[in-house]
């Protein structure tokens, strides 16, 4: 367990396949991720099971503090030891926990994860320009714009860009969470 102010990470479990399900079901979560295809209980769970086997990443459940309740899950994933970097996302399951600062304080969970525990020395990411609270949280996290993919997602009738964001080890250092 990875524990911060107001939530902690843990292994995901389970009984966690139905929040995840259900999050994986909202229209807006989805157009945030530029997801398309609507997933099943089953293959949700079968490809939770997959990744817990895999190597190159670590699943987490977002949990409160106060009350032990599941708010969202992140992953570190596609780990490249060899470059010492890896990807990160996260998801909070809810639009009531959104906005209260869980996703921040989670995103510096893993970092501190990521920067001390895997000691590698860059997460990366990809956001969607229309996903703003994602993009101002990820900069709250102390994640740098590197790049922008022009217009290379086309969901919804309009064009959004992928932005393409990062942080270092030495910028985790600099302001550790």
């Amino acid at each position: 367990m990875i524990k911060g102010r107001f939530v902690y990470l843990r292994a995901i479990k389970d009984e966690d396949m139905e929040s995840i399900h259900r999050s994986c079901q909202d229209e807006e979560f989805l157009y945030m991720t530029g997801t398309r295809k609507s997933f099943t209980l089953d293959e949700i769970t079968d490809k939770y099971k997959q990744f817990s086997d895999a190597p190159s990443r670590y699943d987490f459940a977002i949990c409160l503090l106060d009350n032990h309740q599941l708010i969202g899950d992140l992953a570190i994933l596609e780990i490249d030891l060899d470059n010492k970097k890896a990807g990160f996302r996260i998801s909070l399951h809810s639009r009531n926990t959104v906005n209260k600062g869980y996703g921040t304080e989670a995103t510096q969970l893993a970092q501190k994860f990521t920067f001390e525990e895997l000691k590698l020395n860059r997460l990366e990411l990809e956001v969607f320009s229309h996903n703003i609270r994602g993009i101002k949280a990820y900069e709250k996290a102390g994640f740098k714009k590197e790049g922008t993919l022009r217009q290379s997602l086309y969901m919804n009738g309009k064009y959004a860009d992928e932005v393409l964001m990062g942080m270092l080890q030495e910028d985790y250092q600099q302001g550790v969470w």
